[in-house]
């Protein structure tokens, strides 16, 4: 297992590798950076037939609310029958549950490979590249250390902070607004031990993403940033015909 894990990450560091050499004319010393951007865009779109289909059962969700509220007012004294009962009614109409955290799933992989490729997994000669003057293998404490929060390394992580905070401020406003507007949330769901408390904190998890690009390799932490963006990208796409923009299960990017 171990050498097929071995091969596996050299392929995939060989992957990368050949990107950067086909962007080195453009990119210059920050086209493995440039690689990892493109790697992502690339493993969004082979999920984007997941991303729609999820987009497709969202909708088909939406439709069922009003029953669904039906059935909350219906078995109120009932959690149990109230559970049984809307799983029976998504089953019924064909709409899975969990089909919006499908394309989320399908990209752990990938930024699995990323992380353990360049903390030091076989990434080599990779390690030593670098975006702007900021390693790809090294870490938001690392340019702390090089020159402070506004020093040549710093600044690189700044740019992706902002980047970050940008997107996680146009995702809570959405959150909020699908929030506000959707009937099974407005009023707390008192069936679900502990839902309430997390739905109050939804609006804020695409903030998390800030704290995974301070801790993680600069690599895994440019593949997480442009995934976040792609993702508000794509919702606002996906989602354009909803009165209220994506849905809360996919407000967290």
């Amino acid at each position: 297992m171990s050498d097929l894990f071995s091969a596996l990450m050299s392929l995939f560091a060989d992957l990368v590798a050949l990107l950067a050499d086909l962007l080195d004319p453009v990119f210059h010393g920050s086209a493995t950076a440039a690689a990892i951007v493109v790697f992502t865009a690339c493993v969004r779109l082979l999920v984007l037939p997941l991303s729609r289909a999820s987009a497709r059962g969202q909708k088909a969700r939406a439709k069922l609310s009003p029953r669904i509220v039906e059935l909350r007012k219906k078995h109120a004294k009932n959690p149990e029958r109230l559970q049984k009962a809307v799983l029976e009614l998504h089953r019924a109409e064909k709409v899975s549950p969990l089909s919006g955290c499908l394309p989320s799933l399908f990209q752990l992989p990938a930024f699995f490979l990323l992380y353990h490729l360049f903390s030091g997994g076989g990434a080599g000669v990779l390690l030593d590249h670098t975006l702007g003057s900021a390693p790809l293998g090294g870490r938001w404490t690392g340019a702390l250390a090089d020159g402070g929060l506004f020093g040549a390394q710093g600044l690189v992580y700044l740019a992706l902070f902002v980047i970050v905070a940008a997107v996680a401020t146009f995702n809570y406003g959405r959150t909020k607004r699908q929030m506000a507007a959707t009937p099974l949330v407005q009023g707390g769901d008192q069936q679900v031990p502990g839902m309430e408390a997390i739905t109050k904190a939804m609006p804020l998890m695409s903030f998390m993403t800030l704290v995974t690009v301070a801790v993680v390799p600069l690599a895994a932490a440019l593949y997480v940033v442009t995934s976040m963006t792609w993702s508000a990208v794509e919702r606002a796409v996906l989602y354009r015909d909803m009165p209220n923009g994506a849905p809360l299960t996919a407000a967290a990017g």
